[in-house]
């Protein structure tokens, strides 16, 4: 038995990894779904990338044993800022279509322009709070807009963790993520696979995404 803890991408909350969730307990696993401060319930818009970070190092010392921690899009920075603080308590990382910084980047820093014109857009209403796309699922939240600007501290003790792995979706339009998983793929610290799905593997290939999961162990 495994504990794999599951972090949402941006404006999402746990509920995005509803049925991955459901397919790693059936299989005698444990699964914790983080909801993010900002993202549930209670409005956090002043959250920032140190915030979310701390919430996840909290999840990770919680745990019973040393856990697989997920994380999709914007999870993908929250995963290296946590496993920074404690690589020797993490099993392994795994990145769902998401961001891998490096000292000093941000999600702006390293999204496209496409992607920042929607964080400026999205903003207009309070400055601090980018709402989702009317296209999103009605879970959906505001996204505490300083977690996307503020750069990430890095030691690189993240790399410490012994299994990396990547998981590109390559079946959606202006994913800032192709030229990351070509490079990834020429890195020998890394295992890489390739979906043929749109950005939200957990919901569109739940399935394939627990057999990654569940190979890590």
């Amino acid at each position: 038995m495994a504990t794999y803890i599951l972090v949402p991408g941006g404006w999402q909350g746990g509920w995005a990894f509803d049925k991955v969730a459901k397919i790693l307990t059936d299989n005698g696993h444990q699964a914790l779904q983080l909801t993010l401060s900002g993202l549930g319930d209670t409005p956090a818009p002043k959250a920032n990338l140190d915030l979310h970070i701390g919430e996840l190092v909290d999840a990770v010392k919680a745990s019973a044993d040393d856990p697989v921690v997920v994380g999709h899009s914007y999870g993908g920075m929250v995963l290296s800022g946590a496993a920074d603080t404690l690589p020797s308590s993490i099993k392994a990382l795994v990145y769902v279509d998401a961001y891998v910084p490096t000292n000093g980047d941000s999600v702006w820093s390293l999204t496209t322009p496409r992607f920042r014109d929607a964080f400026i857009a999205g903003t207009r209403a309070d400055g601090l709070n980018c709402l989702p796309s009317p296209t999103m699922d009605v879970r959906c939240r505001p996204h505490p807009i300083g977690t996307f600007l503020q750069a990430i501290a890095l030691s690189g003790r993240w790399r410490d963790v012994p299994q990396k792995t990547f998981i590109g979706a390559h079946g959606w339009e202006g994913s800032p993520f192709l030229d990351l998983y070509e490079n990834l793929i020429a890195d020998a610290a890394w295992s890489t696979y390739s979906l043929d799905c749109g950005h939200n593997i957990a919901r569109e290939r739940p399935e394939a995404l627990c057999d990654i999961l569940m190979a890590q162990l």
